[in-house]
């Protein structure tokens, strides 16, 4: 074991954080679950802390910090500490039909929005112009504003493929408000689709106070443990990104728990490719493994009831958990949950409430080590099996339904209520349990590599030419986010045919992602050293 090679990864979901120590290997040398504290950022010192413990002056040898966390979620879930942001959309006279955060619950909009300007700009999908950008309406909407806005959304029709009159935009506010204001771009937030990638900009624009805190609140943990290490987020494709690029792009770490127990649970199986299932107290969550990486979803997703369209795995979602109440009048599971209360509230913990937890235990002695289920009715326990049944069926119809069709993949299973699943599934070549199942989250977080994406519409004559510029400007996201120019690659190439248009034409996604940059060593101001990430030169094709 060299001396630096030691990653932490750490992740947060809604009953538990936990937290793994990787070696240059890719083994697990500690792990821990500590309760989530209701300010997130507890639990996380919590974790970090028991880990740290447990490997003593193996510490020393931490070069790395990974986080998942559910911050941002919960910010918008819980409408609390949400920025207000002045909304700028450049499309006049089109799009006038739809207001900006149409469609958005009233008390999240109330929350968010500051106000919010059509203005003349925007482009057809040939790049021709809707109409000359106005800038002067831009500067009277900031000076109506003054002093009631925190941050800035700035939204073109086809700005992912023509950038240039957001950037103009934004020059703008820093130019007239200050360059302190956080502006928000939709090409570098959100695909193609004006709705659904607006919500994501002024989600994101709203989540910059939310981001600093998590940030800041990450560094302080690790410096406080004296840790030499470089901290990065989680993203929801399933790969990183550094502390100042998730500062300024905080809506791409919703989502990332999914992705994490998905790359999490291929690591510790050797699957590239497999469906899996990750059974938690609450919910169980199926996602489907394609050359390591999550498969992701092609469908619009809601956050907090708003429709957003960044790329997100393909999760289904299931109400079976460790936790699920069974009703013992009619044998079946219900959609409650006892949560992270198992431990007093179930039969088998000397509690009154009959869980899934039970159902297993009196199905097979030992599911739970050191717990037996006390002695019930045989009403009870025929109600048990009976809800147990129902949930290995639901989860069947799960796996089958994520399959598509396809009878070779694996079914890999991870997390704490994982034992609800048999092993022999319909739709499954093979069902896989790997060591340390129950923290593969923390391991997804600990190995995913630095990624970025960029997308745009191109003349299918152009293609060529297009796709190489897409990949370049995915390559240098990927940079941005942390990963080793030097190593880093296009590892997705998608490209759709675009209906309804006068002339042959494409959009295309490209995604990249590489190994994250080595950490040296730089000197702050103060005279203090830090880790950071080196980065040598860029690559062929990269500016």
């Amino acid at each position: 074991m060299s001396a630096r090679d030691l990653s932490v990864g750490i992740d947060v979901g809604g009953t538990n954080t936990d937290a793994v120590v990787l070696d240059g290997a890719g083994d697990v040398i500690a792990w821990t679950k500590q309760a989530t504290t209701p300010d997130v950022t507890g639990g996380i010192r919590a974790a970090l802390t028991t880990v740290l413990r447990e490997i003593g002056d193996l510490r020393h040898g931490v070069s790395r910090v990974m986080l998942g966390t559910t911050h941002a979620t919960n910010a918008i879930v819980r409408r609390r500490d949400l920025g207000r942001v002045a909304v700028v959309r450049l499309g006049a006279p089109a799009s006038t039909d739809f207001p900006s955060l149409v469609g958005w619950p009233a008390d999240l909009r109330d929350t968010v929005l500051a106000g919010a300007l059509l203005a003349g700009g925007g482009h057809l999908v040939d790049g021709y112009p809707i109409a000359p950008l106005d800038l002067d309406a831009v500067r009277r909407f900031l000076d109506e504003l003054a002093g009631r806005f925190d941050a800035v959304a700035v939204c073109g029709i086809f700005s992912p493929s023509f950038p240039e009159q957001e950037l103009e935009v934004a020059a703008l506010v820093h130019d007239h408000v200050g360059a302190d204001v956080p502006v928000s771009l939709s090409h570098e937030v959100g695909e193609l689709g004006l709705l659904e990638r607006e919500n994501a900009t002024v989600l994101n624009a709203a989540l910059y106070r939310v981001a600093r805190e998590v940030t800041t609140a990450l560094l302080v943990v690790v410096e406080d443990e004296g840790l030499d290490a470089a901290a990065f987020f989680a993203q929801n494709d399933g790969t990183l990104m550094a502390v100042e690029y998730a500062a300024r792009y905080p809506v791409l770490t919703i989502g990332s728990g999914p992705a994490n127990s998905i790359r999490g649970a291929a690591r510790l199986s050797g699957a590239d490719d497999a469906i899996i299932v990750d059974v938690g107290g609450t919910t169980s969550d199926l996602g489907v493994l394609v050359d390591r990486f999550p498969r992701e979803s092609t469908l619009p997703r809601e956050i907090g009831g708003v429709r957003t369209n960044f790329r997100m795995p393909d999760i289904l979602s299931l109400g079976v958990g460790g936790g699920t109440v069974v009703d013992l009048a009619r044998g079946v599971p219900l959609t409650d949950s006892v949560g992270h209360r198992i431990s007093q509230e179930a039969l088998l913990f000397g509690g009154p409430t009959a869980t899934l937890t039970d159902a297993a235990a009196a199905a097979r002695a030992g599911t739970i080590a050191g717990h037996e289920l006390p002695p019930v009715d045989r009403a009870t326990r025929v109600a048990l099996g009976e809800a147990l049944a129902v949930a290995r069926d639901r989860i069947e119809s799960a796996v089958e339904r994520m399959s598509l069709g396809r009878t070779n993949l694996p079914l890999v299973v991870v997390g704490g209520g994982g034992f609800l699943v048999p092993d022999h599934l319909q739709g499954a070549s093979d069902v896989l349990r790997p060591a340390r199942g129950n923290v593969a989250n923390a391991v997804g977080a600990a190995i995913a590599l630095a990624g970025g994406r960029a997308d745009q519409m191109c003349d299918y004559a152009d293609r060529a030419a297009a796709v190489q510029a897409v990949s370049n400007q995915a390559i240098e996201r990927a940079i941005q986010a942390g990963a080793d120019p030097r190593t880093v690659e296009v590892v997705d190439v998608l490209e759709t045919p675009v209906s309804y248009v006068t002339k042959p034409m494409l959009k295309i996604s490209v995604k990249a992602a590489g190994p994250l940059a080595r950490i040296e060593r730089t000197e702050r101001t103060d005279g203090t050293d830090r880790p950071a990430l080196s980065a040598p030169h860029s690559p062929k094709g990269t500016s």
